[in-house]
């Protein structure tokens, strides 16, 4: 790459949130360069567990079948006492709102060779493997990032004493928890106060072993908290928490991992592919975007594994990034579209880690009364329920009068399944990336002026009708609701359009189809105004900085 060359995205970073972003933005034809420091992906087991709505970016990424060949949809999460009473279900294997179960199990390793041979494949994508950064310096128009090469030398990354520059319109720090870019960018962290040290230990069982254990649960047993999960297609995992007594270096033994496995599987049952110590803690960015500078993943946000969101909502940050980016490259917004990434993305993060705490505060008890009487709250039904997890409550939705009373904004939108002619299938399949306006029984144009129509296609929209009236449907225009989904969200919500971001969010609804064209200004509105000048704009700053 010739040091001089502007690209639109350096990414810092080639973990899962970097190579996803590469490949969100890859796929929409921009200049991206990812930058790591190791030469080699990691090639051992870390995270397991990722959501519907993350399978729905699988999907967008055009990953979804590859995906499915390497994950398997989840069994209800339990919680167990030390006597194996249930103390809580969570049905992941559920129906979500995205079509399909709330969960999937997966093997890290396998999904990363999946985004990194669909990185590298994309022509406006660089990868490079191996390289530091070492400074980031931001300018009115671009940044400027130096890096040097690294190789591994007896198990030492040791510099090669090359380096080289490049400048990007932005950068992204998807570089980790000790990420350099948050630190050059002087953004501070804040601690919300759970740290827990736990052992974990991935295995691969012999062909034909089957193991006595649950599926997916936690053992809240006071002499030993402990995870059981899968660790994807034919693999498992157990976590155990650190007692005060022990040393992390008594810990980590072989002996002392055989020890603890061996009330369910023994050497003879099983390989044991790797165990190390982790330190599970609760940290948040203050802010996650400074200039042209944003952070994603682990960079912006650490929690507790309870809930299995930490990579998930690291590819919700890249996911969120990809069309505001996507959006400002196209000079159909102002770059002013990345203030609203922190105050959309820190608060649900938030909202996430202070429920992960909430669940490893019940499950990391090892005080023998205390697990007691958590033991007698939930077995008398005096818990409530965990919330619904969280939605946006800021950014750029639609919460003000007359849209917000009682409108899902902020929510997920529904998905399902479509038909349209003689086809069925996904929606998101269907229909290109962008906003979508959906109305419930209604076409659309009947309610859209000419100027809203001209406004929603310049911002790379689309209006669509959705019916469960087959007489009713026109193929590419109303889509059959071929399993009720849709039908059932507006009603549950009582709004007979709404608005959907391209990350599946919705900007906002309407109860009556007249108000669509105001919801609808709102949002063009908040996007840009002068669409016009904002594209000429755009292009004129890329002649000058080519």
């Amino acid at each position: 790459m010739a040091e001089q060359k502007l690209l639109d995205v350096v990414i810092v970073g080639y973990g899962p949130v970097g190579q996803s972003l590469s490949i969100l933005l890859g796929e929409r034809g921009y200049r991206v360069a990812a930058f790591d420091r190791w030469p080699a992906l990691y090639p051992l087991p870390r995270a397991v567990f990722h959501d519907h709505e993350i399978r729905r970016v699988f999907h967008a990424m055009g990953l979804g079948q590859d995906v499915e060949k390497i994950s398997q949809p989840s069994a209800t999460y339990q919680w167990f006492n030390a006597e194996w009473k249930t103390l809580v279900e969570i049905d992941w294997s559920a129906e979500s709102i995205s079509d399909g179960p709330v969960g999937y199990l997966f093997n890290q390793p396998s999904l990363e060779a999946l985004f990194d041979s669909k990185a590298k494949s994309l022509p406006t994508v660089s990868v490079q493997q191996g390289w530091e950064a070492t400074a980031v310096h931001q300018h009115t128009d671009y940044c400027e990032v130096s890096l040097r090469e690294g190789t591994m030398v007896d198990g030492t990354w040791t510099p090669t004493g090359n380096t080289q520059t490049v400048r990007a319109r932005y950068v992204v720090g998807a570089d980790g928890a000790n990420s350099f870019v948050r630190k050059s960018a002087g953004i501070a962290v804040d601690d919300l106060g759970f740290q827990e040290d736990w052992l974990v230990i991935d295995l691969k069982p012999n062909e034909g072993v089957k193991l006595d254990v649950p599926d997916i649960g936690q053992w809240c047993n006071p002499a030993r908290p402990t995870t059981m999960v899968p660790g994807g297609p034919g693999l498992r995992r157990w976590e155990f928490m650190r007692l005060p007594h022990e040393s992390l270096d008594d810990l980590q033994k072989p002996e002392k991992v055989w020890e603890l496995l061996s009330p369910w599987v023994t050497p003879a049952d099983a390989t044991l592919v790797r165990h190390a110590v982790y330190t599970f803690r609760s940290l948040l960015a203050k802010n996650w975007h400074s200039g042209r500078i944003v952070l994603a993943g682990d960079a912006a946000h650490q929690m507790p594994p309870f809930m299995g969101q930490g990579m998930c909502s690291g590819l919700r940050d890249a996911w969120n990034l990809a069309w505001r980016f996507d959006l400002i490259l196209r000079g159909i917004t102002s770059p002013g579209l990345l203030e609203s990434y922190t105050p959309e993305r820190r608060p649900q993060v938030r909202a996430v880690i202070e429920a992960s705490i909430a669940m490893g505060q019940v499950v990391c008890i090892s005080d023998p009364v205390q697990a007691a009487r958590r033991d007698a709250a939930y077995l008398a039904g005096d818990v409530p329920p965990l919330p619904p997890f969280p939605g946006l409550s800021g950014g750029l939705i639609c919460t003000h009068q007359p849209f917000s009373c009682d409108t899902p904004a902020g929510l997920l939108s529904v998905h399902g399944q479509i038909r349209t002619g003689d086809a069925t299938s996904r929606f998101d399949d269907a229909m290109p990336n962008g906003f979508h306006v959906i109305t419930l029984d209604a076409d659309p144009a009947h309610y859209l002026d000419a100027a809203s129509q001209n406004a929603l296609e310049r911002i790379g929209g689309r209006a669509t009708g959705m019916t469960t009236d087959a007489a009713k449907a026109v193929a590419g225009h109303i889509l059959l609701d071929a399993s009720g989904k849709y039908q059932r969200f507006f009603d549950e919500h009582g709004v007979k359009a709404i608005i959907v971001r391209p990350d599946y969010y919705i900007f906002g609804a309407v109860k009556d189809l007249a108000d669509l064209p105001a919801l609808l200004g709102d949002l063009t509105s908040r996007l840009g105004a002068d669409l016009d000048t904002l594209t000429a704009h755009a292009r004129s700053g890329e002649q000058a900085l080519a």
